[in-house]
Parts: C-alpha cells; structure tokens; sequence
C-alpha cells in the first residue's frame, strides 16, 4: 500500500490538493481538522487577500492570507493572528486556496459574494480585533510563564 501525498506533492504531481487544515491561525474562516481546503497550483503573481499554502524556511506549511503585494514577495498574515510575516516569495508558495468545504457547502473564494464581504469586513474591521488578539495573547503568555515557574 502507498503512503498518502502530502499536500505539496499533490499539488505538484496533480495541480491540486483537498485536505483537512491543522492549526488556528485561520479561524474563523477554516476550523481546525473540520473544513476541508482545496489548494491548487497557482499562475502568476499573487492578489492582496488571496490565501497561499506555502512552505516556509524551517519545513512547515503554512496557510496565511496575503495582507501586503510587494515587489520581492508578500506579506502575510493569518486572520486568527496579529503578527504578520515577511518574506514570502513566489518560490516558497506551493498553491493557492481556490474554495473550501464548509460542512457539505462549497465556498468558492473566487466567486462567492459572502466570501468576499468576510475578507473586505474582517480586515478593514482588524483594528477592532487587535485588542482582543493582544489581550489574548498576553494572557497565553502568562499561562505559560505560570506554568513554567511551577515545574521549576
């Protein structure tokens, strides 16, 4: 029996990848290990709030939203995340998001009316989040710190 492609591989040998997503970094778009993603080998330079799956520099893959088109790469930034990443070349990215399954209801990312007024409210509204993100963020760091202390 043959061992499963990884998403890179399947984009490459087929032109496209349907798989479930790890991580949060996403939400509330995609849920963890709940919606499943359809990537496909990307043409041309990337759009601004297009989502690559791209490998980054220490081997992990990593589905972000692009915040920022510069001339040598992009910025990027996860929609659950308030830090954004620089240095995302046109060779580190592996595809693109085309749609995603939401339960059993496809989500076209190129098409869908509703998909585009998430991404248009939820990043012209992300000055409202950031202060829940950093709260929230300060608060997993005093978890650990806490946690840490108490192993010592």
């Amino acid at each position: 029996m043959s061992e499963p492609l990884s998403a890179e591989e399947a984009v490459a040998r087929f032109g496209f990848y349907t798989g479930l997503t790890r991580g949060d970094s996403m939400e509330p778009m995609l849920r963890q290990g709940r919606d499943r993603v359809c990537i496909e080998r990307r043409t041309g330079r990337l759009r601004r709030y297009e989502v690559p799956l791209y490998r980054r520099p220490s081997g992990q893959l990593v589905l972000h939203r692009i915040v920022q088109v510069l001339p040598e790469g992009y910025v990027t930034c996860g929609d659950n995340r308030r830090c954004r990443e620089r240095g995302v070349t046109d060779a580190m990215i592996v595809g693109v998001l085309t749609g995603f399954y939401r339960g059993k209801r496809y989500v076209d990312c190129r098409r869908s009316r509703g998909y585009r007024c998430y991404v248009f409210f939820w990043w012209r509204c992300r000055w409202l989040r950031l202060p829940f993100l950093l709260g929230r963020d300060l608060l997993n760091r005093l978890k650990r710190r806490s946690f840490l202390r108490g192993l010592r």
